[in-house]
């Protein structure tokens, strides 16, 4: 089973984050993203041509670990089907 919880909390000036999950979250692993988007444009509805210009088309594209950013996304689609059995 895999559970999304969407929590919303501020970057503090020395760049770091608390989190405080839903008491009825597993213990285990999990995997954490992290999407920075500016207030004004969180409700808004974005066309085709400005999700290409956004910053989530290529986020990967820059990471060294990273060598095919498509088997790096499947694996980890994968590893989240499979975390609970």
């Amino acid at each position: 089973m895999i559970k999304t919880i969407s929590l919303t909390t501020r970057v503090k000036p020395n760049e770091s984050l608390q989190l405080t999950l839903p008491s009825d979250v597993p213990e285990g692993l999990a995997d954490i993203v992290v999407v920075i988007t500016p207030r004004e444009v969180k409700h808004s509805i974005a066309t085709l041509g400005q999700l290409v210009d956004s910053e989530f088309i290529g986020m990967w594209r820059n990471r060294s670990d990273i060598q095919d950013s498509l088997e790096f996304a499947r694996e980890l689609r994968e590893r989240a089907w499979n975390r609970y059995g």
